[in-house]
């Protein structure tokens, strides 16, 4: 495919191999591989992190292989923040797999047409593959538009990630304005947010996902997001870095998009499918009353 995949890799071998068959399949032109070093003192995570580059070699289609492998170990935050830097003084868009996200083959085909039709649209930011709506349909069309933007499988240009801004500069000044609930306009969402990007602005979580969020509502990005599952997050175990309490949002079916795309007509973020999400993915403990409201408002209203 015309596509150029960023595949995020780290210690886990059974679970990239997957992940890589999927790849293989879809042929992207260029594979570009980023991988964090192993942690000292951290028994068998050596010889793991090895494997697990290992498997990149078995790259047997025509394909140009770039290769971004850490010596000394970064953390999360700064090893896939900085190999995205890299990845797009290399290339202007990309699709990006990570080593426990697998991907409905029509994932790639779905993320390369909307590539290229929103290629110049400055107010999308990012072309998500999962969602969190566990059947529901939210939209007559192929996806909807979203303040939501997700890394489980997603894509993006090098016009859009120059915003990512890993410092949080404007945090501390927008924290104490209305800037949350005005861009989510719901206060329970913006409280939630709210501590999030308190963690990551004081280091407190080594996340990049929240600081690109941050990026993207600072500068009012749109997400698109498939109105079906095309990713399926294999990640839920005792190794994982993040994703070790279970949840609903693991393991989902993916379903296979269907072509040609059928677009929405109207460019503006589907508040109930977005209330949604926010309710099955963030997996909060939210009143009762409140979470009826918030879904007999989702499954009232449609895009």
């Amino acid at each position: 495919m015309d596509i150029n995949v960023v595949f995020l890799i780290f210690k886990r071998p059974d679970t990239t191999a997957k992940v890589f068959e999927t790849i293989r399949e879809a042929q992207p032109r260029k594979l570009l591989v980023i991988a964090d070093a192993p942690r000292p003192n951290r028994p068998n995570e050596a010889e793991n992190c090895a494997a697990t580059r290992a498997i990149i070699d078995r790259v047997d289609w025509e394909c140009d292989v770039y290769r971004n492998y850490a010596e000394v170990n970064l953390g999360c935050a700064k090893r896939i923040s900085s190999g995205l830097d890299w990845v797009f003084e290399l290339v202007e868009d990309a699709v990006i797999i990570e080593d426990d996200c697998l991907p409905h083959l029509s994932f790639f085909r779905f993320c390369q047409e909307l590539l290229h039709r929103y290629q110049d649209d400055q107010r999308v930011m990012s072309i998500a593959g999962s969602n969190f709506q566990f059947g529901r349909t939210m939209t007559p069309h192929s996806y909807y538009y979203s303040q939501y933007h997700d890394c489980w499988g997603w894509a993006t240009w090098r016009r859009a990630w120059k915003y990512f801004d890993f410092e949080m500069k404007l945090w501390e000044e927008l924290r104490e304005t209305s800037f949350l609930q005005d861009h989510l306009g719901d206060r329970q969402m913006a409280q939630y947010w709210r501590i999030k990007f308190d963690l990551a602005y004081e280091s407190q979580r080594d996340t990049w996902f929240y600081r690109w969020l941050y990026s993207c509502w600072v500068q009012n990005g749109i997400a698109l997001i498939p109105d079906l599952n095309l990713i399926s997050n294999m990640g839920l175990h005792p190794g994982a870095t993040h994703t070790i309490e279970a949840a609903p949002y693991f393991n989902l079916p993916r379903a296979e998009m269907q072509f040609p795309l059928q677009h929405p007509p109207f460019l503006f973020p589907n508040r109930s499918a977005d209330r949604l999400n926010f309710l099955n993915r963030c997996h909060i403990n939210l009143p009762t009353r409140f979470t009826r409201k918030m879904r007999r408002i989702a499954s009232g209203i449609k895009q």
